[in-house]
This record gives structure tokens, sequence and C-alpha cells, in this order.
């Protein structure tokens, strides 16, 4: 086994691995962390058909008696419903907080997971094992968990530290072409706001061939974000950067578009927008849609400007009649910049 580790230097602390064979040694990687507890390890029924097996023997084999809850896969099914199921699964199998919860899984198992830990008996220990190209380079690090409400995705949730990362970057091979350019959304996302050689790297076409880099460079950047604003405050709303559209885009859908895919349309949307509005010191508008477009992403959308920005209104990262937008000056440097609500239409209508 050879990973990078990252260490993130929240309240707690925690490690991220990344390589290849984390999986089947999670048990021993674990022990010292979580002390033989009893864990929980939620999937939903995809990645559970894949990796559950593995896991659990490795889990038990280090002395840990291991739980499993299994959940229907999919973004619709990331709710309250499904988070009751699993805390009635906790009550039931008498967790304590000694216990754990480990979530095993993309992007939606870590967010529910992460969120019935904070919740259950006040707080629980988890940690996060990543499947996803999107989970790993994202939303397993930085503790924000949720669960989407009917008026919107994310709107009620928690910001709670994992106990440690263990990101094995040999499930990626599993992935489908679609589930792993959802990844590269938020790798390409983060090559814009920080690292103009990350952004080429995408460009180039080489993120599944130097997938564990990517990884490990998308981690520390937000590692080093999370650290000097964990509760997202100022610098880490710039980790928004394409998700406002998006999420009005997943909203707009159904759900029906992914999250990466609709990351990406957003992102298209504001680089145009930055551009027009001129708010960008150079152009970055055509890179940025090439490099998405390279990685088999949409560069924008067809929902029209008001109804995305009505489904805007209900995203988080509003405040009274502001919203703060994360927007590109050039390719590796961003900034926030507030507008009133009743701008995003015109803002929106200049990227569509």
């Amino acid at each position: 086994m050879n990973a990078v580790s990252i260490s993130v230097n929240t309240r707690p602390a925690y490690r991220v691995l990344v390589g290849g064979g984390l999986l089947s040694d999670c048990g021993s990687l674990l022990r010292d962390t979580l002390n033989g507890c009893r864990v929980a390890v939620v999937a939903d029924d995809v990645v559970s058909s894949l990796y559950l097996d593995a896991a659990r023997r490795s889990l038990e084999k280090a002395g840990f008696d291991v739980r499993s809850y299994v959940f229907p896969a999919g973004e619709e099914h990331k709710n309250l419903r499904t988070l009751g199921g699993i805390l009635e699964f906790l009550a039931q199998e008498r967790f304590t907080r000694s216990d754990a919860l480990i979530a095993l899984g993309g992007g939606v198992t870590g967010d529910m997971a992460g969120f019935a830990a904070a919740v259950y008996l006040r707080g629980v220990r988890y940690v996060q094992m990543p499947t996803t190209l999107l989970a790993a380079v994202d939303s397993s690090v930085g503790g924000k968990t949720a669960v989407d409400l009917r008026a919107g995705k994310n709107l009620a949730g928690a910001f709670a530290q994992p106990a440690a990362v263990l990101c094995d970057t040999d499930c990626l091979s599993t992935l489908p072409p679609d589930v792993f350019a959802d990844g590269a959304a938020e790798a390409v996302k983060t090559g814009v706001l920080c690292d103009e050689s990350l952004f080429s790297l995408c460009e180039a076409g080489e993120l599944s061939s130097r997938a564990a880099e990517v990884i490990a460079r998308c981690v520390a950047y937000k590692a080093g974000v999370v650290e000097r604003d964990e509760r997202e405050q100022g610098e880490r709303r710039l980790l928004n950067l394409g998700h406002t559209v998006g999420h009005a885009i997943e909203k707009c859908s159904g759900y029906t578009i992914p999250h990466g895919h609709a990351v990406a349309a957003g992102l298209g949307v504001i680089a145009r927008a930055s551009e027009a509005l001129g708010w960008t010191a150079e152009p970055v508008a055509a890179r940025i849609c090439r490099c998405l477009a390279g990685n088999g992403l949409p560069t924008g959308t067809d929902f029209p400007p008001e109804a995305l920005a009505e489904a805007a209104l209900s995203d988080k990262k509003r405040s009274g009649e502001h919203v703060t937008l994360a927007v590109p000056e050039r390719i590796g440097h961003c900034v926030l910049k507030t507008v009133p609500v009743g701008e995003l239409p015109r803002i929106i209508r200049a990227g569509v």
C-alpha cells in the first residue's frame, strides 16, 4: 500500500489517505482511530454489491463488530425519509456514543451518513470512504453533511468533521464514464479556483491517468480552506464556484441531471456571465468551456434564466435579499461577489 496522507487541522483534526488498496485494509487503518468499536457501514445498493463484503471482512478481521445499512441509490433518496431510516436502524441496533458510522460510497451516502452521525445521540464519530471521484475530490472532506428538501438541495444539514477519510483510488475503475465525469467537474472547478497547473492537467485530458495526484491536490487545497473557514463565513464560499446555478439546474431538472454535470453547466454559465459583465481580468469562458467539454461535461443549460433564478432563491448561499457568487477573475484565481437577488436573472441571462 502506497498512500498519500493529508492532514486536515480542524477541531477535531483528521487524516485523509489517498491511494490504492485502502478498502481491503480499512480495518487495520481505522483500528487506532476508532478503537475496535461497533461500526455501521452505510452504503447504497449499487456500492454495497461491489464493496461492502470486502469492507466488512477487513473491519471484522481487525476486531470491529460490523452492522450495515443499505438504501436505494440515487439523489432522489437523499431525503429525510432515508435519513430517518438510518437513525431508526442505529437506535434499533442500540448504537452508543462510543460507536461509529462508515460512509461507503459517493456524495449522497457521505452526506447522509455524516448527517446521521451528527444528530444521532447529538453526535457520534464517522468515517468517509469515498468510492467516486466526485466524493474523493470534494464532498468527503470538509465536514458538510446534509439532505435535500423539496424546496432545494442540501437545505437540512450540519457541519460535522469525519474522524478519518480513506480514499481507495482502485474504486474508480468501476465507475461508468458519466459518473467519473461528475468528479471531473469538481477537479476542473478546483483548478479554476486556485491552481492553473491543475486546470492544465485536466485540460490536457490527464485526469484519469493521474487521478491519485488530482485527488490529493484537490484535497490539500480544500483542507487549507476549511482550516481557515470551517463554518463557511468567508473564504470557503469560494468552493461554491458554479454551484448557485448548478444547484438551480439540478432542481429545475427534478434532480435528473447529476450534481457534477449541473456544476459544470453552472461553471460555464458563471464564466460566460463574468466575462460579459466585465468581472474578469482576462478572457476565461472559452478555455473553461473547452476543458469541461473535453472531460465529457456540459457547458450550459436550456432552462430559462428566470426559472434558474427562481430556483436559486432557495439556495442556502442566499443571505436576505443578496446572494454571494464565486466568480473567476482568471484561471487559478476567483473572488466573491455579493449581488442583489433581483440581479440574478440578468446575470444568468448573460451566461446562458
